[in-house]
């Protein structure tokens, strides 16, 4: 049976609005344009993927390209911020394990922002909490090496 029209992913393309949109220098290779599961910013030295809603097999595809930009240039500093997930299983255990695998690959880290105890639960069942060990909030950015220091106001 064919996907109906409103079951397949919009093309980026036609999102014009989110094209248009002034996108800040970062170190991914491209914007990507929010999704309804996943939308990307860059907070100083590091790079936030911020995850909502239920994440299963219908739904990772929103997240990886969010996470393949975001741990595409070299030395990725990626956190995931899960705190909006509702509902998370394999298929985003396996997303977050590429993700990490390939940030590893390019000399960076991986790190999953989560208060939830569902998802320390999940991540302890599946023999993940001590690869992914989660952070409580977001930590407070760091300023790049070349970002010059602002001079105090006279």
């Amino acid at each position: 049976m064919p996907p109906e029209d409103h079951d397949r992913a919009a093309d980026p393309s036609e999102d014009t609005a989110a094209m248009s949109r002034p996108v800040p220098k970062s170190p991914c290779a491209r914007p990507l344009p929010a999704n309804s599961y996943a939308h990307s910013r860059w907070t100083g030295s590091f790079t936030v993927v911020e995850v909502v809603g239920e994440i299963d097999m219908a739904t990772a595809d929103f997240v990886a390209e969010h996470l393949d930009a975001a741990t595409a240039p070299a030395e990725p500093d990626v956190l995931v911020d899960l705190r909006g997930v509702t509902f998370f299983d394999c298929s985003g255990l396996r997303l977050l394990c590429r993700a990490e695998a390939r940030a590893r690959e390019r000399g960076g880290r991986l790190r999953i922002v989560s208060d939830l105890p569902r998802m320390r639960r999940l991540l302890r069942a599946a023999g993940l909490l001590n690869r992914f060990p989660p952070l409580a909030e977001l930590p407070p950015p760091r300023r790049l090496e070349s970002e010059s220091p602002q001079p105090p106001p006279p």
